[in-house]
């Protein structure tokens, strides 16, 4: 599977597999109509649509008719899911407990969307920030922290230097002439 993960972007790389499978996407439901609709030279159309079927993304239909493999799409798309999506972290695993809840409101595709006002979700919500970018025991100068601290800030309502400050005052993070540290025992700091 990782091997048909790591072809998909090679599949499409050619412009007369992409109008091919644009086609087949539109109705064309077999070759002389895909290479009508495609624009494309018989040879080409049959070169296309045999690489696109070999990868299993084009097939027969019962009635025949050539379709797109939609669940194959699917299946590739979980086989090449991020890391941080088949981690044990409830945020990330769409976990429903109040804490995936909570980060998950809070905290959208990697990005800090805003703290809550709530005492306790924000407690939350800064140790899963605290956790996700520090490691403990490891020191951080400021500068570091900052452009960590940024990444989560983009496009957001909060800036890196409040989050810093809150990451602090919260006891995530320690600060020592300009050392930053998450403290080895972070895990307990700061849960709801």
């Amino acid at each position: 599977m990782p091997d048909a993960l790591a072809a998909l972007p090679a599949l499409f790389a050619e412009e007369s597999r992409v109008r091919a499978f644009a086609a087949v996407a539109l109705g064309a439901g077999d070759a002389v109509r895909v290479a009508r609709e495609a624009g494309l030279s018989a040879q080409e159309t049959s070169a296309a649509l045999r690489r696109l079927r070999a990868l299993g993304v084009v097939a027969s239909g019962q009635d025949g008719e050539l379709v797109v493999v939609h669940d194959r799409f699917r299946e590739l798309a979980r086989v090449g899911r991020p890391a941080a999506q088949t981690t044990d972290d409830p945020a990330a695993a769409g976990d429903d407990g109040p804490v995936g809840m909570i980060v998950r409101t809070f905290v959208r595709n990697g990005r800090l969307v805003r703290l809550p006002a709530r005492w306790t979700r924000k407690k939350v919500v800064l140790r899963h920030i605290a956790e996700q970018t520090f490691a403990p025991g490891v020191e951080y100068p400021e500068r570091t922290v900052d452009e960590k601290l940024r990444a989560w800030c983009e496009d957001g309502e909060v800036d890196h230097v409040t989050l810093r400050r809150h990451l602090v005052d919260f006891g995530h993070l320690r600060r020592s002439d300009g050392i930053y540290a998450r403290p080895a025992d972070a895990a307990r700091t700061g849960t709801a």
